[in-house]
C-alpha cells in the first residue's frame, strides 16, 4: 500500500486518504466502526457477557472509585482513542496539540490508537475493571452509549470540576446535559456526530427532499433511498418525522418506526442499509438520497458538487464520543488537564480543523477561521444556535431494551 504525503495532497484529499485507509482497510471511517452497538452488543464484551460473571448489573453500582494519584510526581497521561482521530504533523508522526500540552504542562502523553470497537474495547479492558485493577489508561474515549454503561457500573471516575474550568464553561450547550450523564458529571464529549439527510442533486433531477416522509413516500425515489445500519441513527431520524422525541420514545413508538421502516423494505422504496460505504453510490447516483453522517459529506462535497444535504424541520440525530477516567487510573489529576486543554478554543480549533467532526466547544470559530474558512462556516463541524437547536439525542437504554430492539432492527435490515 502507498504511503500519502499531506503536504502534496489538499486538506479533502487528505481526508479522503484517512477515510480510506483507517485501520488499513478500504471503506472504514471512524464513524463506521460506531456499529458496534448491534450485532456486538451480543458478542464479545457485550450486555450478555455482563450476567454469569460476577460482574453487577447495569445501574447497580454507585459512582467510580478513585485510584491513588500519582499525578503530581508522575508527569505523565495514558490516553487511548481511536484510529485516525485527532491531528497530525505533515510528517504523520506527532500530534501537535499533544506536543502543545505537553509545552504548557510539563505532562507528557503516551497516546495509543488502540480503539477500533467499542464493544471490542470494552471486552479488552472489562477485567481489570471488574477486579478494581488499573487498566493501564488514564484516559479513554467511547462512544455515548458505551459510556452510558461504564457510568452505571460505577467503572469511571467522577470528575472533579476545579480541573475543569475551560470544559465547564465552554461546553455546547446542546451537549451539557445527556440523560446518561447529567451535568457531565463523569464525562466530556471529545467530538460529536451527526446524522442528517444527504442528496445527489443531479440524481433527484428536480424532486424535492426535505424530509424521511420524502424518502420513504415518493414512489419517484423507489429504489434510491439508503438508511443506515446504526440503529439509533435510523430509528432516531424516523422518530422525530413522526412527531416523537427520541430522548423519550416508547417500546409502542419503537415498534411503530419498525413497521414503517419494514413497509418501505417491503415495497422496494429502501435500496439497503449500510454503513459509510453509501458514500460511493450517493456520488455516482445510485441513491439518489439517503440518510447520512455529516462527517462523511464535508469530505464528499469537497470533490462532489452533486452532493448536498438537508436538516430536515422535524430535526437530527446527534451521537458524541466521550472521554473518561477509568477507575484505577494512576493519574487522574493530568488527564483532567488534557480534558481541559481541549475546551481552550484555539486547541478545539487545531483539532476540528484536522478531524471535521462536530466540535462540542464553544467559542472555535474565530480560531477556526484562522485555520481553514471553509470549515468554520460549515455547519455540520460548527452548527450555529439554529441548527444546535434542532439536534436530539437518542435516550439510554436498559440491557433488555438494547438486546430486545436490536434484534427487530437486525430483523429488518437482514444483518
Amino acid at each position: 500500500m502507498e504511503q500519502y504525503e499531506p503536504d502534496r495532497l489538499t486538506p479533502a484529499q487528505v481526508a479522503a486518504v484517512r477515510r480510506s485507509f483507517r485501520n488499513g482497510r478500504a471503506s472504514l471511517t471512524r464513524r463506521s466502526l460506531l456499529r458496534a452497538s448491534a450485532g456486538g452488543a451480543l458478542a464479545v464484551g457485550g450486555l450478555g457477557a455482563l450476567s454469569g460473571c460476577g460482574i453487577p448489573a447495569a445501574g447497580k453500582s454507585q459512582g467510580g472509585t478513585s485510584a491513588q494519584d500519582h499525578s503530581a510526581k508522575e508527569k505523565i497521561v495514558n490516553f487511548s482513542n481511536w484510529t485516525e482521530y485527532i491531528d497530525v504533523d505533515d510528517s504523520g508522526k506527532h500530534h501537535p496539540t499533544l506536543e502543545t500540552f505537553r509545552g504548557q504542562t510539563g505532562i507528557t502523553v503516551k497516546y495509543t490508537e488502540d480503539i477500533n470497537d467499542n464493544n471490542e474495547f470494552f471486552g479488552k479492558i472489562k477485567p481489570q475493571l471488574a477486579a478494581g485493577q488499573d487498566t493501564g489508561r488514564d484516559l479513554i474515549v467511547l462512544t455515548d452509549w458505551l459510556a452510558a454503561r461504564l457510568i452505571r457500573l460505577g467503572w469511571v471516575q467522577k470528575l472533579d470540576a476545579s480541573n475543569l474550568p475551560h470544559a465547564f464553561a465552554n461546553l455546547s450547550d446542546q451537549f451539557r446535559a445527556p440523560d446518561w450523564d447529567p451535568g457531565r458529571a463523569y464525562s466530556y464529549p471529545w467530538q460529536g456526530v451527526s446524522t442528517i439527510i444527504a442528496f445527489n442533486k443531479k440524481a433527484l433531477d428536480g424532486i424535492e427532499v426535505k424530509s424521511v416522509s420524502d424518502l420513504l413516500d415518493n414512489p419517484k425515489l423507489k429504489g434510491r433511498v439508503g438508511f443506515l445500519s446504526e440503529m439509533r441513527d435510523s430509528i432516531g431520524m424516523t422518530l422525530l418525522d413522526m412527531g416523537k422525541d427520541p430522548a423519550k420514545f416508547t417500546d409502542g413508538d419503537f415498534d411503530a418506526v419498525i413497521a414503517r421502516l419494514q413497509k418501505a423494505v417491503d415495497k422496494g422504496q429502501i435500496r439497503r442499509f449500510t454503513g459509510n460505504d453509501y458514500t460511493s453510490d450517493l456520488t455516482k447516483g445510485d441513491l439518489a438520497a439517503c440518510v447520512a453522517w455529516g462527517g462523511d459529506i464535508v469530505q464528499l462535497q469537497a470533490d462532489s458538487p452533486d452532493v448536498d444535504y438537508v436538516i430536515p424541520d422535524s430535526g437530527y440525530m446527534t451521537a458524541t464520543d466521550n472521554m473518561l477516567i477509568p477507575n484505577g487510573a494512576r493519574h487522574k489529576a493530568n488527564a483532567e488537564r488534557l480534558i481541559d486543554f481541549y475546551y481552550e478554543p484555539d486547541q478545539a480549533a487545531a483539532l476540528a480543523g484536522y478531524v471535521n467532526y462536530v466540535s462540542p466547544v464553544d467559542g472555535v470559530r474565530p480560531y477556526l477561521e484562522k485555520i481553514d474558512k471553509d470549515a468554520a462556516n460549515n455547519p455540520l463541524i460548527l452548527p450555529d444556535k439554529a441548527m444546535a437547536a434542532k439536534s436530539h439525542a437518542f435516550r439510554s437504554l436498559s440491557q433488555k431494551e438494547e438486546t430486545a430492539y436490536e434484534e427487530k432492527f437486525a430483523k429488518l435490515t437482514g444483518a
